[in-house]
């Protein structure tokens, strides 16, 4: 199937088809990409979701190559062009694209194996909050240096008695004068080791039930300096992706609080929804990762004599069938986006169908790669090779981003029309 073939004829606002966007976006990338881009780095090799393709890409051979003087050259014609948070509303500096135009633009990037210059979680989760529930000076004040790359986010809202259930959260915030005294803990910490700045779910009123009484507060991020702790979490596979942050009267100027004292919750259902928003979107590079991924499997399986044992190759045919089935999914929801209807629900089908796909194949991968998946290479510290990695992470997706049980009740209740589980009565924090 031709990437971007069923969404071609898609109308996008500014009245043009998908294809002829397509078309205007190659002739730009043809003349504004640097020579030699490419070589810099195999931009493809990452996607911005733990565990999607291995570990053909670390995070830290990522950061390196985006100080590259043809990365940086790169940037600065993205921003010039509008291409740097180009879903955002004209007004704020983006694009106004929705879904059938990032597809697109993702697909563009990937077929001319260029990087697409993003912002990670400050442009899909706390500059939608900020333009949602900021007031005009936080607008000013916290948009222009996400799009300039200035500020750099990671996400401080889980914690280690209120992972799902962030209401449940117990870290304090205490105005005094016109800051937030910041004290408690945080975990599961993406992408500290490169932020400058976090975004912190605490509360403010320690009365009020724990839906009511927490704050949105961006803070600058700053490990040992301003009571600020990141320790990093070791994972099964020898990286170091997490991190727990600790915050010991933090101090963060009261401007920074988004939404108001004791309206955090609302932002916090915004960032989230922005979060799933942006997970559906990076679909476009995770069905090209599933199927280069599942192009390298087949390969590994031919150098290894696999493909011709009849049970391999019928579980290489599932797998190719998946793929396909993910790449008609996700083209049915830009098609529906565009049509101006909510995919809902859906997006939990979609969830649940790709992560448990992906801790499938990872069991095949190790299968055709044989009793050497057993053993891990030699080398300092816990290194695994691709597969191990695969098959490693592939049990994470099961949890980040709605758990699989979560989504199956998503499912079982708003699509199947099943009964609902029984709800625990709200309760108080007190802390």
């Amino acid at each position: 199937m031709t990437p971007g073939s069923t969404i071609a004829e898609l109308v996008v606002p500014d009245g043009t088809t998908a294809d002829e966007l397509r078309v205007r976006l190659r002739g730009w990338m043809k003349e504004h990409a640097p020579p030699g881009l490419q070589d810099v780095l195999d931009w493809n090799a990452r996607v911005d979701l733990p565990g999607s393709v291995g570990s053909a890409v670390s995070e830290e051979q990522y950061a390196e190559a985006q100080r590259h003087p043809l990365f940086r050259a790169w940037e600065r014609s993205c921003l010039r062009a509008r291409l740097v948070c180009p879903s955002w509303p004209r007004e704020y500096g983006g694009r106004g694209w929705q879904a059938p135009e990032m597809t697109v633009l993702d697909e563009e990037f990937h077929r001319a194996g260029l990087p697409r210059v993003d912002r990670v979680q400050g442009e899909s989760m706390v500059g939608p909050s900020v333009i949602l529930h900021g007031t005009p000076e936080q607008k000013a004040h916290f948009l222009p240096p996400i799009i300039s790359g200035e500020h750099r986010y990671c996400q401080g809202f889980s914690e280690p008695g209120a992972g799902s259930d962030l209401a449940s959260a117990t870290t304090r915030g205490e105005v005094a004068g016109d800051e937030v005294v910041i004290t408690g803990q945080k975990v599961w910490t993406s992408r500290f080791a490169t932020a400058n700045m976090i975004f912190v779910l605490c509360r403010t009123d320690r009365t009020a039930t724990k839906h009511r009484g927490l704050s949105y507060v961006i803070v600058p991020f700053t490990p040992g300096d301003n009571g600020i702790d990141a320790r990093p979490i070791r994972q099964m596979t020898g990286a170091q992706e997490f991190a727990e942050v600790f915050f010991d009267g933090t101090r963060a100027p009261l401007s920074g609080v988004i939404g108001g004292l004791g309206n955090g919750w609302g932002v916090v259902q915004s960032t989230l929804a922005f979060e799933r928003a942006a997970a559906g979107r990076a679909t476009t590079m995770l069905v090209q990762a599933r199927e280069r991924e599942l192009a390298a499997l087949v390969a590994l399986a031919r150098t290894n004599g696999r493909n011709r044992d009849p049970l391999i190759r019928q579980q290489l045919a599932w797998a190719h069938t998946q793929v396909r089935l993910l790449r008609a999914m996700w083209e049915r929801t830009v098609a529906e986006v565009a049509a101006g209807r909510e995919p809902g629900p859906q997006l939990s089908v979609w969830k649940l169908f790709w992560s448990e796909y992906h801790l499938r194949l990872a069991a095949i991968a190790l299968d055709i790669a044989g009793p050497d998946a057993l053993v891990r290479p030699s080398g300092p510290g816990y290194p695994v090779d691709q597969w191990q990695d695969t098959f490693l992470l592939a049990h994470s997706g099961t949890i980040y981003a709605g758990t699989s049980e979560v989504q199956r009740n998503i499912i079982g209740e708003n699509v199947l029309g099943l009964p609902r589980e029984p709800r625990a009565a709200a309760t108080e924090v007190r802390k």
